[in-house]
């Protein structure tokens, strides 16, 4: 007898990655995953052709579903919006699928890139599993037509207008790994001491800071822009951290990327990345909501 789990094993990263895409919440995305083997488990797969197609469709359908929900939260959040990090090396993600080694690090960061999700939050929803499935894992128009339950003439309109809307909205960002990780440690030391110049010489003139606090701690509730405001912003919290009892920061790699994390006893603080572009930071995407750090598994 064919055992059920095999083919839902082999897909299961693939099936995490598509709903974290689609909801930027690695506890949505671990829900979703569930939901799809318990939907697949119960199901007559005796005229299934395609294990992974089907599973696919599932897990869009389901992440669709929970989308509208979420986005129905948002409305009344406060503060900015950012997804909720995730863990791709050097530690595991809590109850989610292991971490990549490091030669598929960067592939997987791509896909899940703290930059890209956020400009994915601007689309529709059927607009953001068109590209997920489309533009990231490249799957075959007629796959993403039967997730989707629309025509291959509707999703093909649909993708072109998420491409071009993507493309003009997404942040040119450099993927040297090791030109990252020295600007973000360079940056991480000049937040710490207050070096308001060398924070300067680290950011372009229109770098943009977004905070997300959720509501639950202190955090700007609107963008920082303009390299002089968040400077001055990061040098007059960043040495406010020497009165924080027991506060440890660090370097960690979060969705592919370096990024600085802050734990204290009682668990994660915050987590900051930086997207870079020529070398200096456009982005500082800045995570503070305890509720989104409980999935990381810290140093």
């Amino acid at each position: 007898m064919t055992d059920p789990l095999a083919p839902f094993d082999q897909h299961r990263r693939l099936l995490f990655t598509v709903a974290y895409q689609m909801l930027g919440s690695v506890a949505d995305a671990e829900d979703v995953v569930q939901d799809a083997w318990l939907r697949w488990s119960a199901a007559d797969r005796s005229d299934v052709r395609d294990d992974r197609a089907y599973l696919v469709q599932i897990t869009t359908r389901l992440a669709l579903d929970r989308l509208d929900s979420a986005r129905a939260r948002r409305e009344s959040y406060v503060g900015p919006w950012l997804p909720e990090p995730l863990m791709t090396h050097g530690s595991p993600v809590a109850a989610g699928p292991p971490a990549p080694e490091p030669e598929d690090a960067a592939e997987l960061g791509e896909r899940v890139s703290l930059a890209l999700l956020v400009v994915l939050e601007t689309l529709t929803p059927a607009e953001r599993a068109v590209f997920v499935l489309r533009e990231v894992f490249g799957m075959p128009l007629r796959e993403v037509a039967d997730a989707l339950g629309r025509t291959e003439a509707a999703v093909r309109q649909m993708a072109h207008r998420a491409r071009e809307h993507v493309h003009a909205r997404q942040p040119r960002f450099d993927t040297d790994r090791r030109e990252q990780r020295e600007v973000t440690e360079r940056f991480l030391a000049a937040a710490v001491s207050g070096n308001v110049e060398s924070l300067l010489a680290a950011m372009a003139p229109g770098v943009v800071l977004i905070a997300d606090g959720g509501g639950r701690v202190r955090a700007a509730l609107r963008p920082i822009v303009g390299a002089d405001k968040v400077a001055r912003f990061l040098a007059a919290v960043g040495p406010q951290g020497g009165d924080i009892p027991g506060l440890r920061v660090g370097l960690a790699e979060i969705n592919g990327a370096p990024a600085v994390v802050a734990w204290t006893d009682a668990g994660p603080y915050m987590a900051l990345q930086l997207v870079l572009a020529d070398g200096l930071v456009e982005q500082v995407l800045y995570v503070a909501n305890p509720d989104k750090l409980a999935g990381l598994s810290l140093p």
